[in-house]
Formats: C-alpha cells, structure tokens, sequence
C-alpha cells in the first residue's frame, strides 16, 4: 500500500469536508435523532459511496483524457465557481436592503 498517497488523499479530503454542507447536514441529523450511530452508519456509507463513484469515473476519464487536462478542467471549473461566488456574495447585501425590487430599480 502506498502509505504517502493514503495520507495526502485522507488529509486533503477531511479539511475540504471539514464544515462542508455535508458535514452540517450530518451534524443536524445526529442532533435531532435518538440514534447517532444510524446516523453516522448512513452518512459514512453516502460519504463511501459518493468516493467510489468518484474513483470509478476519475478512472474512466484518465483512460481517455490526459492527466494535464483533467487538472486544467479542475482548475478552470474551481475559477468559474469562484468567480461565481464572489459575484453572488458583491450582490447579496443589495438583495437583503429589504426594500422590494420596485423600490430598489427606481433609486
């Protein structure tokens, strides 16, 4: 077993999941359930499942497309979200003014 590339994987999928949605959503769930290991038998196995399809198609795609593509594909999508985000997070104050959007268009 490659112990190197078992600890880079684990390390940087637990800080990308660390406060993730995911991880909110689970925390909700155990709180509001008389039965936290269900809880974490079933977060744990979505978490598994959603890996292996992950694994599965970041095989099939390395068989057909360069290595250096799949990255600047990964890349570019993680600048397109950004971009995305920042736009969306500059426009949110103006929606929560809470004046109706009438008001705000005549100003």
């Amino acid at each position: 077993m490659d112990w190197k590339l078992f600890a880079s994987t684990f390390a940087a999928i637990f800080l990308a999941e660390m406060g993730d949605k995911t991880q909110i959503a689970t925390l909700s769930l155990a709180g509001s359930s008389s039965s936290r290991w269900v809880v974490f038998a079933a977060s744990a196995l979505a978490l598994v499942s959603t890996s292996a399809v992950a694994v599965l198609l970041g095989e099939v795609v390395s068989r057909h497309v360069p290595a250096i593509w799949v990255k600047r594909a990964a890349g570019l999508v993680f600048v397109v979200l950004g971009v995305i985000y920042l736009v969306g997070a500059k426009e949110e104050p103006e929606a929560r003014s809470g004046e109706p959007p009438s008001a705000r268009d005549q100003s």
